[in-house]
């Protein structure tokens, strides 16, 4: 069957595409802009001309002002945004990790979003409808093709912006001074370039291209709701700047272009798939990182948010409470959260409860990724929501019925599970997602990984979460509660806050184990110096996969909680948005991204406040935007960091007041290094207190020292034979367990080949403080599977 191309492809509909395409080059052409000059990637480009148009819709819309001054005006406060934005954030942060900067730029995007919704007359009268424009009224020239005055305005303006930034960076002596400064900056310092002062020009021509794309965007699609301008139009602009290469404006804005005629064709032909635009988009990103990440210099940058813990000193931790300090706040805090539903009987008020210990626990999944892993993902709140969602599925009973047409690859259905199993299923297959998503990111990490994670959990919110087998292709799914144990949680909120307090405890209890064993040391390592732990035998991807199914399970396990707290999972509006996946991303910084009792903070100060003061505005802005930039710029480690402040000043006050401690008399050596070897202990034969035979050293899975056999010949060593001198020609040893003797004591059994001439060292001396055994006694030969005896000649070692 042949489909005829103009059911697939329309002369409007290109026309449409082409159009938008041109508005979305110009956020990708400020994401070009901002990484070829500072080496950021601005997740803030689609936000900071957000506060420009609002006030420019309010100018003209409500007050009267003339268009074009008003455009004017709006341009000159976004192009000052983009000043300020460089003055009080980015330059602070100049010689930070890339990184930082970038988890910065979401604070200003929030920020500018909460600006936009303080602006008094922002979508009221006929804002809520229309967005000004200059020009009104439709064409038709032929084709089929209807031209707007929207389509107009940005036919004119993109075109004349996109040359002059192109005269303006390639034809100019200041586009030589950004080449240069991002090339060498301290070889540009000696030129007489300043590159604190380019960072500026370059961001403030950045705020200047953000305010007219966000205004032609609202002005085309004739939207008022500007604060949801930002996350699509970020991944558009995102998708066309990597297929640039994050390097060149041409094939951005080409890309671009592209990118909205698919966008049409797509959103034509399959009116039924919402989303399907967003998740292709995402599949493209995946492709295009890893593409950017293999030709650059990978990001070597070491990033950590971990508090400044001083030690406490000897005479203090002599005193039991001290050292046990901080089991005794975890006790205290335990027995308040305990207590708390209990004093407090409203039901409303455990709902709030329970919900910021079901973000606490997903918080906690950050801090393993980023705080631990070092890789920054802005999609955990995308792994939470396929848990909550997997959770309801296996709860009602699953029916899959995967294939193309009449072609079934997989048909059939499971039953419903209780209500625990549930929950457990559902973490298991976000454990399975989240370590599918990390094998495609495993060569990137950094800035790349945190736009390969964004781009999923818009693809979540958009197209994912809306599949049948996850939610029958409904916007709200059920998941009912059942009763567990002795806590009847079918509509008491109270005895669903303690099942979900004691599953965060025994979370908290199993990942400070973790912290301490040897995972927790090699997550670490890997993202200190991820070439010195592949030399020692750690694997970074299998640390990384570790680290991403860990976080997964953590996070879906949250997100089936929360799912059951809300019993109707409204996946589009609340919990698994972006906005949460954000939010998640401030809980853990604000916290203290390094502790995993930051995470509780966290997400007691972003949660649990504006739930406390919900008619007060400025609330919430200190809990995300503004609360997340001061952590940045003055305290990293997060609220963690003020309470070890907290601690050590306490504790040098209660050492201030601590009697004298006496002075010592003599100075002593510790036991360790008092200790005397008994004095029965001898010598080794040959007048050593130390010699080895047939040793292997290993550590992990590197070898430091091999097995060599010293056989010194008649001729060249007159001493007896296993003793060593110079001259003495080597052997290899056949692959076989060794020994060594300490003061004449061996330490372990050895073993040795009798066709090895280190068979005639193998014997029995007596052991200090033990049975003498009677003569000496041969040693048995045990050689390794696949070695092939004696070995030929090495060289001395």
């Amino acid at each position: 069957m042949t489909v005829p191309v103009a059911a697939i492809l329309t002369t409007n509909l290109v026309f449409i595409g082409l159009v938008r395409g041109l508005i979305v080059a110009l956020i990708a052409m400020g994401i070009v802009l901002i990484y070829r000059c500072t080496r950021v990637i601005n997740f803030a480009v689609g936000d900071m001309g957000v506060p420009a148009a609002a006030l420019f819709a309010v100018m003209v819309g409500k007050h009267g002002w003339p268009y074009w001054p008003a455009f004017a005006v709006a341009l000159l406060i976004g192009t000052l945004t983009g000043t300020v934005v460089e003055l009080t954030v980015i330059r602070r942060l100049f010689r930070a990790p890339r990184v930082i900067v970038l988890v910065a730029t979401i604070g200003v995007a929030e920020l500018c979003q909460a600006v936009v919704r303080s602006i008094p007359d922002y979508r009221t009268g006929t804002l809520q409808t229309t967005f000004p424009t200059p020009i009104h009224g439709e064409w038709h020239p032929g084709a089929g093709v209807t031209v707007s005055g929207a389509q107009v305005l940005a036919l004119i303006l993109v075109p004349i912006i996109t040359l002059g930034l192109w005269w303006l960076l390639g034809h100019t002596a200041f586009g030589e001074s950004v080449r240069a400064s991002t090339a060498n900056p301290d070889l540009a310092r000696l030129t007489g370039i300043n590159p604190k002062m380019i960072s500026t020009a370059v961001w403030t021509i950045a705020g200047f291209l953000s305010a007219v794309a966000v205004i032609l965007i609202a002005t085309d699609s004739t939207s008022t709701d500007l604060v949801m301008i930002g996350p699509d139009t970020l991944l558009r602009g995102l998708a066309a700047a990597l297929i640039g290469r994050m390097v060149s404006f041409p094939k951005a804005a080409i890309a671009a272009v592209a990118i909205g005629i698919l966008d049409q064709v797509l959103f034509f032909n399959y009116t039924n798939q919402t989303g399907l635009v967003q998740f292709v988009l995402f599949l493209a990103v995946v492709v295009l990182v890893a593409r950017v990440n293999r030709g650059e210099v990978g990001d070597t940058e070491s990033f950590q948010f971990a508090p400044r813990v001083h030690a406490v000193s000897e005479r203090l931790r002599q005193l039991w409470w001290v050292r046990r300090l901080p089991q005794l706040l975890a006790l205290l805090s335990l027995f308040a959260a305990i207590l708390l539903p209990v004093v407090v009987g409203q039901s409303a008020h455990h709902f709030t409860y329970t919900e910021v210990l079901a973000f606490a626990l997903c918080a906690t999944s950050v801090t393993v990724l980023t705080g631990w892993g070092g890789q920054l993902s802005l999609g955990q709140m995308a792994f939470a929501g396929i848990g909550a969602l997997s959770a309801a599925a296996f709860a009602r009973g699953v029916s899959v019925n995967i294939g193309w047409r009449s072609t079934r690859i997989l048909k059939g259905s499971l039953p419903g599970v209780p209500f625990v199993w549930a929950l457990l299923l559902g973490a298991i297959v976000a454990c399975i997602v989240a370590t599918l998503v990390g094998l495609g990111a495993l060569r990137v990490r950094g800035l790349m990984l945190a736009v390969s994670t964004l781009a999923f959990a818009i693809a979540c919110q958009a197209y994912i979460f809306a599949r049948p087998i996850l939610s029958l292709g409904q916007s709200t799914v059920q998941f009912p509660r059942s009763k567990i144990g002795p806590f009847h949680i079918e509509v008491n909120n109270r005895g669903y806050y303690y099942v979900v307090l004691i599953v965060l405890v025994v979370f908290l209890i199993v990942l400070a184990r973790i912290r301490r064993s040897g995972i927790g040391r090699s997550i670490i390592g890997v993202r200190e110096n991820e070439n010195g732990a592949a030399a020692l035998s750690v694997s970074p991807s299998r640390t990384k996969l570790t680290a991403f199914a860990l976080a997964g399970f953590i996070a879906g396990l949250g997100g089936a909680l929360l799912g059951g707290l809300v019993v109707t999972i409204g996946y589009g509006e609340r919990f698994f948005t972006v906005a949460d996946s954000l939010a998640l991303v401030s809980m853990a910084v604000i916290g203290g991204l390094g502790s995993i009792a930051g995470a509780v903070i966290g997400s007691a100060w972003v949660i649990g406040l504006p739930a406390f003061w919900p008619s007060n505005n400025v609330v919430p802005l200190f809990t995300s935007s503004i609360g997340l930039l001061l952590i940045l710029l003055y305290i990293p480690g997060g609220f963690i960091q003020i309470a070890y402040w907290c601690r050590d000043s306490f504790f040098r006050w209660i050492e201030q007041r601590l009697p004298p401690p006496p002075p010592k008399a003599t100075v002593e050596p510790p036991a360790s290094l008092a200790r005397a070897a008994p004095a029965e202990w001898g010598a080794n034969a040959d007048g050593s207190v130390l010699s080895t035979t047939s040793l292997t050293v290993r550590f992990g899975g590197l070898t430091a020292g091999s097995r060599p056999c010293s056989t010194p010949s008649a001729a060249t060593c007159p001493r007896p034979a296993g003793s060593s001198c110079s001259g003495a020609t080597f052997r290899a040893c056949a692959p076989t367990p060794g020994r060594a003797s300490a003061s004449g004591a061996p330490s372990r059994r050895p073993r040795c080949s009798p066709s090895s001439p280190c068979a005639r060292s193998c014997s029995w001396p007596s052991r200090p403080g033990r049975r003498p055994r009677s003569g000496a006694r041969s040693c048995s030969c045990r050689p390794r599977r696949g070695s092939s005896g004696a070995a030929g000649p090495s060289p001395p070692s």
